[in-house]
């Protein structure tokens, strides 16, 4: 029970603000709020080892809309809110009014008269879906403060076009694990890279969020990616602003040795540049479907220029005393597995496969933790009293 004790501790030393907010963007909370999270996280995934009982919730409801393909994230939020006592109910826009004309404001509204978390994954449209995620937002505190509804649903960002949060906590949490805590990251070496895929149109979410949060605390940030694939250009300015608040680094190159380089992370991963992930947007909303087929066959044709863009074990091999930790949100695109040519060689991914299994596993526990945070005032003492009655979750 001492690490329980001193996790306990060690979560209500935070100062914390998140009661009653949504969490949409890493950036938009404090340090110690992104550490109390992990923190939470941490003393969750003990609980469940200790097999202490983490249901606060006796009944409600969290419900999940899912605009884009999700196999991780959707799994993680559904384990995340059983965890916790919720019940999921997922929203098929198709099977629901919203194919008929209902407003945001009502469909927010109609879903959340028993509910306590609304989690949203809407990454397909540029400018978009973090737009959307504060429209559902408003339309909840506007129904809680006319009545409407007896509690104001938390909304949870489940991936958007700008950032993908849990993710990138759970990639925290991973570090923070694998090299020892916290405070053993500054200084380390992460090259974010674009990698080849044989598709197009993937989300700048996941480097995004890599970048704005590493650099939060310390790290060494080494972006890497071909000519044109640029990310937004507010992020960058994020990136580099944390950077330099907390003695971290930020570079761009266009080479992944470069990047690999004495790195003591590497994370290949394929993204769409960010003028075409706008273009994009632009067809989508027009439902022009033979520009789409266009921009596809331009964009793929570009992108096989890059295919030497491969996380290969002589790529491998110019990291930190060759043996740098690998990461990936996959799926990966693993090159004779999934695809002929890909992100990553097989031999590299099967190396790091379990790794990076873990590294996923930490997004269940990330997201009940930022449910916890935003529902209720007293954390520490909610968790403390769970702790405290030891109901067990396996009689």
């Amino acid at each position: 029970m001492a690490d329980i004790r001193s996790l306990l501790k060690e979560i209500d030393n935070y100062k914390s603000r998140m009661f009653g907010k949504d969490f949409l963007l890493t950036w938009e909370k404090s340090g110690d709020e992104l550490k109390q999270i992990l923190a939470i996280a941490d003393l969750l995934k003990l609980m469940r080892r200790e097999n202490i009982s983490a249901r606060c919730f006796d009944s409600g409801i969290a419900v999940s809309l899912f605009r884009d393909n999700s196999t991780r994230t959707r799994f993680s939020f559904a384990s995340a809110c059983n965890l916790l006592g919720l019940t999921v109910q997922d929203l098929d826009e198709g099977k629901s009014q919203i194919a008929h004309g209902e407003t945001v404001r009502e469909t927010a509204n109609m879903i959340s008269f028993l509910s306590e978390v609304v989690g949203i994954r809407d990454d397909m449209f540029l400018g978009a879906g973090n737009a959307y995620m504060r429209e559902v937002g408003e339309a909840l505190s506007s129904g809680f403060k006319q009545g409407v509804l007896p509690q104001r649903p938390v909304v949870v960002n489940l991936q958007c076009d700008i950032d993908h949060p849990t993710q990138a906590m759970a990639d925290l949490g991973w570090l923070k694990e694998h090299f020892g805590g916290l405070d053993k990251l500054p200084g380390k070496k992460i090259a974010m890279t674009w990698a080849y895929s044989p598709s197009y149109g993937k989300p700048l979410s996941v480097p995004q969020g890599i970048i704005a949060l590493m650099t939060r605390f310390g790290m060494d940030v080494s972006l890497a990616h071909p000519e044109g694939y640029t990310l937004i250009p507010d992020v960058m300015k994020v990136a580099k602003k944390n950077a330099a608040e907390s003695g971290g680094k930020i570079s761009v190159s266009t080479t992944m040795e470069e990047a690999f380089k004495g790195a003591d992370i590497v994370y290949p991963k394929s993204w769409a540049p960010y003028e075409v992930m706008g273009k994009r947007t632009k067809l989508l909303r027009k439902k022009d479907q033979d520009g789409l087929k266009a921009l596809e066959k331009e964009c793929l044709a570009n992108n096989a220029r890059f295919k030497s863009w491969e996380c290969t074990e002589k790529m491998m091999k110019l990291t930190k005393k060759g043996k740098a930790l690998y990461m990936h949100c996959l799926p990966a695109d693993i090159t004779d597995v999934s695809c002929n040519a890909g992100e990553v060689a097989a031999g590299v991914f099967d190396r790091y496969r379990i790794e990076t299994y873990k590294e996923a596993g930490y997004k269940p526990y990330i997201i009940a933790a930022m449910i916890l945070t935003s529902r209720f005032k007293d954390v520490h003492g909610l968790l403390g009293k769970l702790v405290k009655q030891g109901k067990e979750r396996i009689a």
